[in-house]
C-alpha cells in the first residue's frame, strides 16, 4: 500500500487515485533561459523515480512536466544576447534534454510550452473574472484578488495577516491589495512583439502562475492526483495555482502535493551570489551521470541534499560496489520481479513508504553482499532488476567500472573486492578477519564507514 507525504495535509496519506489504476501527475518544469543546475537535476530525477515506481506498481501514469518559455528573465537574457526569444528557448530546451537524458531521466508523456497555451490561460482568467476573483488594475494588468478566495494559504500554512505583515505598505501598479498577484501583464512599449498576445484586456502576456494552472487543466483535467515540484515553489507559486484553479473550476485541484528538498553545497544554500552554484554540466565534467543520479537517490526526496566532492566520491565508490557484484556474479535473467521474495518485499515496503529510496538502496547493497558471498546468480539478477526500477545498474558492469573509478588510475576494484570480503566475514561472524581487512585498508590510506546504505570508503 503506497503512502505519500502530502504537503497539503502535512502527513503521510494512503494513495488512492481518482480513477482506479490510473495516475495523473503534473510537475513544474524549468524556465529555459540558462543551463539546468543541480536543483533542476534533483527535480528531474526525483519525479522520474516517482513515475518509474508508480508504473512498476502497475499504475497507468500520465506525466506532464511543463516548460516556461516566456518570462521576464527570458526576455532580459534574449535582449542581452541579441537573439530572439524562440532561438534562446529552443537552445536551452535542447540543452535541458541533453542533461536529462544523461541522468537517465525518461521524457514526460507531455512537455507543454507555456507559449502554446496562451488561449487556455486567457480562458481561465476570464472564468476568474466571471467569478469575481480577478480584476483589471489601474496599470491595465489583470490581477487575482487574493482576499476573495477562501482558503488562501492552506498549502503553505500562511495566514493572510502573516502574509500582509511581510508586504510593503504601498500598493504598487494599481493593485487593490499588496497580496494580489498578476494574471495578465499589460504589454510594455519596450518589449519585443513576440511576447505580446492580443486579449480581451489588451495586448500582453500571461503571468507565471496562471501558466501551470492552464496547462495542467488542459492536459490532466480540472482535478488530478499528484502535483510536484521543488520546495521553493510551495509558496507563492503552488499556493497561487490552487487559488486560480479552484477559483476558476469551483472544485478541488490536486489530491496529493509533493515537494522535494533543497540542494545545499557544503552545507550552504546553493546560490550564484555565494559562488557555489553548479550546473548539471559542471558536475558531469567530473562525475559520471549515473553517479550523480545515485547520489540524488541516496537521500530521501524530502530531505535536504548536500552536494560536495566528498559525497560524490562516496557515491561513486558505493555504486562501483554494486557494479562489481554484477561483474563478479553474472545475473540470472528475471522476466519479472517476484515481489514475494524477502529482498524484493523489503524494497517494495521502502518504496511504498513515501518513496524511501535511501532504504531501498540498502536492499541493493544487501543483495550485492549476498551475490558475492554465495555466488548467487539469482541474487545478482534481483539486484540488477531492482536497480533498474530506480533507473540504475543498466550499464554493462565492466564498461562502467573501466569508465569510472578504475580508469582514474586508482585501485577501486581491489578496494571494493576487499569490502565485499569483509561483509562476508562479518556475516559469517568471523570478526577477526573483518577487522584485519579494515586495518589492512586503513594502512593503505583507505578509511571505511558503515552506513545504512552499506559500507563506503574514502582516502584517509
Amino acid at each position: 500500500m503506497l503512502k505519500i507525504h502530502n504537503s497539503l495535509s502535512r502527513k503521510k496519506e494512503r494513495f488512492i487515485p481518482i480513477e482506479p489504476g490510473k495516475v495523473r501527475m503534473y510537475v513544474c518544469g524549468m524556465t529555459v533561459y540558462d543551463y539546468c543546475h543541480l536543483g533542476h537535476a534533483r527535480v528531474m530525477v526525483v519525479f522520474d523515480m516517482v513515475v518509474r515506481w508508480l508504473r512498476a506498481s502497475d499504475y497507468e501514469v500520465t506525466y506532464v512536466r511543463n516548460i516556461t518559455d516566456i518570462d521576464d528573465k527570458i526576455i532580459k537574457r534574449a535582449g542581452e544576447n541579441g537573439e530572439s526569444i524562440r532561438a534562446l528557448t529552443d537552445r536551452f530546451i535542447a540543452a535541458m534534454h541533453e542533461d536529462a537524458d544523461a541522468l537517465g531521466v525518461q521524457r514526460p508523456d507531455h512537455e507543454p510550452r507555456a507559449t502554446e497555451y496562451v488561449l487556455p490561460m486567457q480562458k481561465l482568467i476570464g472564468e476568474l473574472m466571471g467569478h469575481g476573483l480577478a480584476y483589471k488594475a489601474d496599470n491595465e494588468d489583470v490581477c487575482f484578488a487574493v482576499r476573495k478566495f477562501e482558503g488562501y494559504g492552506k498549502l503553505s500554512g500562511k495566514s493572510l495577516d502573516e502574509l500582509r505583515a511581510g508586504e510593503r505598505v504601498e500598493v504598487a501598479g494599481g493593485k487593490q491589495d499588496p497580496l494580489d498577484f498578476v494574471l495578465w501583464k499589460h504589454a510594455r512599449a519596450d518589449e519585443p512583439e513576440e511576447v505580446k498576445w492580443a486579449s480581451p484586456w489588451g495586448a500582453g502576456r500571461p503571468g507565471w502562475h496562471i501558466e501551470c494552472s492552464a496547462m495542467s487543466s488542459e492536459l490532466l483535467g480540472a482535478q488530478f492526483d499528484i502535483h510536484g515540484g521543488g520546495a521553493d515553489l510551495q509558496f507563492p507559486h503552488h499556493e497561487n495555482e490552487i487559488a486560480q484553479s479552484e477559483g476558476a473550476h469551483q472544485c478541488s485541484f490536486v489530491n496529493y502535493w509533493m515537494h522535494n528538498g533543497f540542494v545545499r553545497v557544503d552545507d550552504e544554500k546553493m546560490s550564484k551570489s555565494l559562488g557555489n552554484f553548479f550546473t548539471i554540466r559542471d558536475v558531469l565534467k567530473e562525475y559520471a551521470p549515473e553517479v550523480v543520479r545515485f547520489f540524488i537517490l541516496r537521500a530521501h526526496y524530502r530531505s535536504p541534499l548536500n552536494y560536495s566532492d566528498a559525497h560524490l566520491v562516496d557515491a561513486r565508490n558505493a555504486l562501483s560496489r554494486l557494479y562489481t557484484a554484477l561483474r563478479n556474479v553474472p545475473p540470472a535473467p528475471l522476466p519479472v520481479v517476484d515481489w514475494s521474495l524477502p529482498m524484493a518485499a523489503r524494497f517494495k515496503l521502502a518504496m511504498d513508504d513515501d518513496f524511501n529510496t535511501a532504504e531501498a538502496l540498502s536492499v541493493l547493497f544487501d543483495l550485492a553482499a549476498e551475490a558475492n558471498r554465495s555466488q548467487s546468480a539469482e541474487a545478482s539478477g534481483l539486484l540488477k532488476e531492482l536497480g533498474g526500477v530506480l533507473g540504475l545498474l543498466e550499464q554493462d558492469p565492466t564498461a562502467f567500472l573501466q569508465g569510472g573509478a578504475e580508469s582514474a588510475g586508482d585501485d577501486s576494484a581491489s578496494v571494493n573486492a576487499r569490502i565485499e570480503a569483509r561483509i562476508a566475514a562479518k556475516k559469517a561472524r568471523d570478526f577477526a578477519e573483518a577487522d584485519r581487512i579494515r586495518a589492512e585498508l586503513l594502512a593503505e590510506g583507505i578509511a571505511l564507514e558503515d552506513t545504512a546504505q552499506g559500507t563506503i570508503w574514502r582516502r584517509a
